[in-house]
């Protein structure tokens, strides 16, 4: 099975959003979700789960199917509405796009 993610490339599709007075980072393919106060405390605190994600997985050379795994529904449902450029109910998005794994330092793709 070919998988679009590996421990040496890829990327990882990320949103930032806010949901009544809480804000979120999902990283989808990594199924990684982190709550924060502020959007840009959030995407940090995103960021740091994703590379310390992938710290781990490259440590212990795990498989590949850990970096590609079945987004849940409601943050792939976002990801396309947000693609189509569709107003998400109730949610203030204040960051979507990809980040390239294969840089040790993340920078949206």
């Amino acid at each position: 099975m070919k998988y679009k993610n590996t421990l040496q490339k890829g990327n990882v599709r990320c949103i930032i959003f806010r949901e009544g007075n809480a804000w979120y980072g999902a990283g989808l393919e990594f199924n990684i979700v982190e709550q924060g106060d502020t959007p840009r405390e959030t995407m940090l605190l995103l960021f740091e789960a994703i590379d310390g994600y992938l710290e781990s997985a490259r440590k212990i050379k795990a498989r590949p199917y850990i970096l590609n795994q079945k987004p849940d529904h409601e943050y792939e449902e976002m990801w396309g509405n947000l693609e189509k450029n569709k107003k998400i109910p109730a949610k203030e998005v204040f960051f979507f796009g990809n980040l390239n794994i294969a840089k040790s330092a993340f920078v949206p793709a």
